[in-house]
């Protein structure tokens, strides 16, 4: 179950509406998108050190220009040649998107590396996806049965957003979480199933505002759990261990001390 304000229900705010203060990828042509998916991995991947280099050697990137043709065929209602394609992007890059997905702008998978995103996924605009992630469906009945990530939500390597709910704009998922409820916005989660550890109040960023990935301080909300019951196990025996010594020497506990 994911910690957070039982009022929030992201899962009713069409996606349209949570980018309505910047331009829809629908208004932009194929190839527009394709040079804003390109450009926005100098910003995130430190690794990457020019144009030609990004557009021959990411397979990240060429996974999204697969999908940014087959989308605009799959929307025109050109089923069979949208999966042809989405199939012939998979089979060359390892990554797995359905045309029928929702993609936003500047769309970036680090290492495009066994990453699944359904049918009915929704994604914003400036999202960031690393390897071994899946947005997928736990039922199979018709509709919605994907998730949706709003703006700038980053997933970070093997993690699970599991149905068709809602991750808020700005949250980072750790490395390996497993997500099955709508998480608020601006949030961290972490852990089998996802928990809310970390507002953005307290995540430290970067000089230029790119925020530290900050895997390996990653709070463990299970294992703090189990820390303070051991402290208190401890407490509690050393409490024991004093009530039977002065049994032993005859005095009777005081009422606070047999309290």
């Amino acid at each position: 179950m994911i910690m957070g304000s039982p009022k929030w229900h992201g899962s009713e705010v069409p996606l349209a509406a949570a980018v309505a203060a910047d331009a829809p990828a629908a208004s932009f042509s194929v190839w527009q998108l394709i040079r804003e998916d390109v450009n926005c991995v100098k910003a995130r991947d430190p690794a990457a050190r020019h144009t030609f280099e990004i557009v021959l050697t990411y397979p990240g990137v060429h996974a999204i220009i697969w999908h940014r043709l087959a989308s605009r065929l799959w929307r025109r209602g050109v089923k069979f040649p949208a999966r042809f394609l989405s199939w012939l992007g998979r089979f060359l890059t390892n990554v797995d998107i359905h045309p029928g997905a929702t993609i936003g702008r500047r769309f970036f998978i680090d290492h495009g590396a066994c990453v699944v995103i359904g049918e009915t996924a929704e994604i914003g605009d400036d999202v960031t996806l690393y390897h071994g992630v899946t947005l997928g469906g736990t039922s199979w009945t018709s509709g919605k049965r994907h998730p949706t990530l709003r703006n700038g939500v980053l997933v970070g390597a093997g993690a699970k957003i599991l149905g068709p709910i809602t991750v808020g704009a700005g949250c980072r998922v750790g490395a390996n979480s497993v997500v099955i409820e709508d998480v608020p916005p601006a949030m961290t989660v972490v852990g089998i199933p996802g928990r809310v550890v970390k507002p953005t109040s307290d995540r430290r960023k970067l000089g230029d505002g790119r925020i530290d990935l900050e895997h390996h301080l990653m709070p463990d909300p299970v294992g703090e759990a189990i820390v303070s019951l051991l402290d208190r196990i401890e407490f509690l025996e050393a409490r024991l261990s004093h009530l039977q010594g002065e049994r032993q020497r005859g005095r009777p506990a005081s009422a606070d001390e047999a309290a």
